[in-house]
């Protein structure tokens, strides 16, 4: 049977672009940070991911957690980033700025679209703080996007989907509304069906034990927020397989 939908597997690891790959899925955004949300993975990671997987890999550019208003400095550093991953055989940028007042920041996306260019452009979920999501998607298919990835303005995806189903409506076919945010193999089919999306983006991960057997507890490397030291999680190539399976039913 042809297969009809994308799977887009959001990593942070090496391992995880392998796993992901060895499930099935159909590309990966390759980010760092996921428990900020995502920014911008180091050139070594991106290297070394294209050098190990073949199917299309996506790079986020965020050069920072919080918001998405860039100083001009964040800027050339964003511009910077997007040359880096061209250059390192990415097959497509994730970006989003807006600004202050919550809209599109389109003049300041048209220069990264333009440095990028042959590579596919997503525009990430900075879409889900924007104050008209209608006239914003329409903004982005003016400027060209190929791609929108959003959880419709919700804490997921599941939450969102009767606007990301007004948002894929008004696509049309021109951009690509891309569900993201919480989508996991119980709702993956019902969200399908609810919002007519054709790519869905997630992490299907797990949890694995670090290989230290010595293990000092008495000293943490992050702040009081703390993530287990000794515990990472990566994406899961069995559960993958499930997801597009499903989503392929």
């Amino acid at each position: 049977m042809e297969q009809k939908y994308c799977l887009e597997i959001c990593t942070d690891s090496i391992i995880s672009c392998q796993e992901a790959e060895k499930g099935g899925a159909n590309r990966i955004e390759l980010c760092a940070n996921l428990f900020e949300g995502g920014t911008t993975p180091s050139a070594g990671t991106i290297q070394i991911a294209r050098e190990v997987t073949s199917i299309p890999l996506n790079v986020l550019i965020r050069p920072r957690g919080g918001d998405f208003c860039y100083s001009d400095q964040e800027f050339e550093v964003i511009k910077q980033d997007i040359r880096v991953a061209k250059n390192l055989g990415a097959d497509g940028v994730v970006i989003g700025i807006l600004t202050p007042e919550g809209e599109i920041d389109i003049e300041r996306t048209a220069a990264l679209i333009q440095i990028a260019r042959p590579l596919s452009i997503t525009f990430h979920r900075a879409f889900d703080m924007v104050k008209d999501p209608i006239r914003s998607l329409e903004q982005l298919i003016t400027l060209g996007v190929d791609r929108l990835l959003t959880s419709g303005q919700e804490r997921t995806a599941f939450e969102g989907s009767e606007l990301i189903s007004k948002l894929v409506e008004v696509a049309s076919g021109k951009i690509i509304v891309m569900p993201g945010g919480g989508i996991t193999l119980r709702n993956i089919q019902r969200l399908k069906k609810e919002t007519g999306a054709a790519e869905f983006h997630l992490t299907a991960r797990k949890k694995i034990s670090s290989t230290m057997q010595y293990r000092q507890n008495n000293v943490f490397m992050g702040g009081e927020l703390r993530l287990p030291e000794y515990e990472h999680s990566i994406a899961d190539a069995a559960l993958i397989t499930q997801v597009q399976s499903m989503l392929n039913q």
